[in-house]
């Protein structure tokens, strides 16, 4: 049984989050074709116009994911949430470089929305993957690494049946399975968000994750947005 879901204990500490979930089988990624690659560096510009010298730490939703990172235990200017991380590169190097289909639309709605996007490859996963906090045994390989490690115990961490850490530290990596290659076609698509207006954005860009995945991906696509009223999503084998 293959799905996503959050668990009680992340729930009661983190009651505001918002999360759009994908479950994807059938896709198609490859090299980002020229009208996506032209739609991604057209939001690249659309986003520094909109930040101009906005500091990153005045963004609310990048506010937001630093202030769970600290509440578990985690310091947000030396672990930084992939979507800080991600506009960090965007306003220092002044563009985000290409890399497949799949992470390209991902990012694309990422700066849109300053909210983490994730394409995570299931090809390794076992059953669930669950969000929790971490005991300290699991299993994370580190994006580019041979080496396995475990997570500190305590930080929230993305995680199947089988102890297999797909994210640490909530949003700030992924794993170095569950990256989204040029054969990825099995995969769970994130994005989350835990400020005062997630609960309009992050709908607002799971509809445009649906609708590029859709044009872009080709694969079949069961979606749903949870909360603490609904934390999981199983998908259908119907």
């Amino acid at each position: 049984m293959r799905g996503f879901r959050y668990d009680t204990a992340v729930l009661a500490q983190f009651p505001a989050i918002r999360g759009g979930v994908i479950l994807a089988r059938g896709l198609q990624n490859g090299p980002t074709p020229p009208d996506l690659r032209d739609a991604f560096n057209a939001e690249q510009r659309a986003t520094l116009a909109r930040l101009g010298d906005t500091p990153l730490a005045d963004v609310p939703s990048l506010a937001a994911w630093r202030r769970a990172f600290s509440a578990f235990g985690v310091k947000p200017t030396q672990y930084r949430s992939a979507p800080e991380a991600l506009l960090r590169r965007l306003t220092k190097k002044g563009d985000i470089p290409n890399i497949n289909k799949l992470v390209d639309l991902a990012n694309l709605v990422s700066i849109r929305y300053a909210l983490p996007v994730a394409v995570f490859d299931t090809r390794a996963t076992t059953g669930m993957v669950t969000v929790r906090f971490a005991a300290g045994d699991e299993r994370f390989t580190d994006l580019g690494a041979d080496e396995v490690t475990p997570p500190e115990p305590g930080e929230v961490i993305f995680v199947d049946e089988a102890g297999l850490v797909s994210a640490r530290r909530w949003c700030w990596r992924q794993s170095d399975q569950s990256a989204a290659r040029e054969a990825t076609t099995d995969a769970i698509v994130t994005v989350e968000g835990l400020h005062e207006t997630a609960t309009g954005d992050v709908p607002a860009a799971l509809a445009d994750l649906v609708a590029l995945l859709e044009r872009h991906g080709r694969g079949a696509l069961q979606w749903a947005l949870l909360s603490p009223e609904n934390p999981a999503l199983i998908e259908d084998v119907a």
